[in-house]
């Protein structure tokens, strides 16, 4: 099983299209089984929320896909809040995969769409060789935010998550997994699994290098874009993709792809 996880940090980046080509060749020629996708933005107009509209940044990319003769993805998507009084923000999972459920719920104190600290979660329940499996796309807060403190979020997210599979929680976490007794070790406590940690192969794992949106005063190498699981599960490898070595750059954030192998 091949999974991806991206903040794509859509619609503010400068050649916008063409790093969605990017990202749908990549798609392309890896088959991604399960993508977790983070700030994926859409204009707001006068359409109802929470409808997919013509410039969702994930129905760019698989129309761009599509173009590549990629076609056969399912999207879950919903929205969190309003960025910029322009878009609509969210996360999507897309997946090769039928859906059998999708999930939506907040993690955060607010629920307010006009606040950028609310947080939801998007996540879809598929079977891969007949078993049932679960993924979430999780943009969570920061560990020391004084409104929104991650262990709030966290504990949200922990009780809201389905039991009934297994499950991976996908995504940018804001929390940097060398930091000892903040947000990274805390899901460990609580018994989540880093793909990472188990891989057999990997690289150095940094996914933000330096100042992005979020982290203003960032000078060092964050690992904050995580593939967690709820079972010990077998890793094949975990590498950074996206990073101008590995693919072109396409955000602020580099993905993290894993390769699992499941038996």
């Amino acid at each position: 099983m091949k999974l991806l996880t991206l903040n794509c940090h859509a619609w503010h980046e400068e050649n916008q299209l063409d790093k969605i080509r990017h990202l749908a060749q990549a798609i392309a020629e890896k088959e991604y089984d399960v993508i977790a996708l983070q700030e994926v933005n859409q204009s707001i107009d006068e359409q109802p929320e929470h409808v997919i509209k013509h410039d969702n940044y994930a129905w760019v990319l698989l129309q761009e896909m599509e173009q590549l003769g990629v076609t056969g993805y399912s999207m879950v998507w919903d929205f969190s809040h309003l960025v910029y009084g322009r878009y609509e923000e969210g996360l999507v999972i897309l997946t090769r995969h039928p859906v059998a459920e999708e999930h939506s719920f907040f993690v955060s104190q607010n629920t307010d769409k006009n606040s950028p600290k609310t947080r939801k979660i998007v996540g879809a329940t598929i079977h891969y060789e007949d078993q049932p499996f679960t993924f979430y796309s999780c943009h969570t807060g920061w560990w020391h935010d004084s409104v929104e403190p991650f262990k709030f979020q966290a504990d949200q997210l922990l009780g809201q998550m389905t039991t009934d599979t297994p499950a991976f929680l996908m995504g940018d976490f804001n929390n940097d997994a060398s930091l000892d007794q903040q947000g990274y070790a805390y899901l460990l406590e609580n018994g989540l699994h880093d793909t990472y940690t188990l891989a057999e192969e990997k690289d150095a794992g940094i996914t933000v290098k330096g100042k992005i949106a979020g982290w203003s005063d960032n000078k060092q190498d964050l690992r904050i874009d995580l593939i967690l699981s709820t079972e010990p599960v077998t890793v094949k490898s975990s590498k950074v993709i996206f990073n101008g070595e590995h693919k072109p750059l396409v955000s602020d954030h580099f993905g993290v792809e894993v390769y699992l192998v499941i038996d």
